[in-house]
C-alpha cells in the first residue's frame, strides 16, 4: 500500500502513497519491528491437529422450557359428566378453556359439551365465533 521513496543515511523511512505526490509520515527504521518468526509445523503435526479438532456440538441459545403432558380424558366419566352439569351451568364466564382447566377434559369433548349445554337451554351463548364464550342461563329474577 506505501511505497518507500527514499532512505537517507539509512535511519529514516519515507512512507508516501502511491497516488499522492505528497509524503506522508516519516518513520525513523529503529522503531518499525518486525513480527517474530513462528516455528513451522510438520506435516504430521498438522494432520494431528485437524484429526483431534473435530466439529463440537451445535451451540444451544436455549434450554427450551419443558412442559408436563397434560394427560385430559377424551371420555366422560359418570363423575366428570354430573360434575358438568352441575358446576358449569354455575360459571359466570364459560368458555372451552375453563371447563378444559376445571374438568381435566380433551379441548374437542368440552367445545361437544358446552353446544350440547347450550341447545339443552342450560347455559347462554354470548358470542359466536371460533372461540364462542358462553354464560350460565340468565333467568328473570337477576
Amino acid at each position: 500500500f506505501f511505497n518507500t521513496i527514499r532512505k537517507c543515511h539509512g535511519d529514516p523511512v519515507i512512507l508516501k502513497h502511491p497516488c499522492s505526490p505528497f509524503v506522508l509520515f516519516a518513520v525513523n527504521k529503529k522503531y518499525i519491528k518486525m513480527p517474530p518468526k513462528v516455528q513451522q509445523k510438520s506435516k504430521e503435526q498438522k494432520m494431528a491437529a485437524a484429526m483431534a479438532g473435530g466439529k463440537g456440538k451445535k451451540k444451544k441459545w436455549n434450554k427450551g422450557k419443558a412442559r408436563d403432558k397434560v394427560d385430559n380424558k377424551v371420555l366422560f366419566t359418570k363423575e366428570t359428566y354430573d360434575r358438568l352439569n352441575t358446576e358449569v351451568p354455575k360459571m359466570k364466564l364459560i368458555t372451552v378453556a375453563a371447563v378444559v382447566e376445571k374438568l381435566k377434559i380433551s379441548g374437542g369433548l368440552a367445545r361437544r359439551s358446552l353446544r350440547i349445554l347450550a341447545e339443552e337451554g342450560k347455559i347462554q351463548e354470548v358470542l359466536k365465533s371460533s372461540t364462542p364464550i358462553y354464560t350460565r342461563k340468565i333467568t328473570e329474577d337477576e
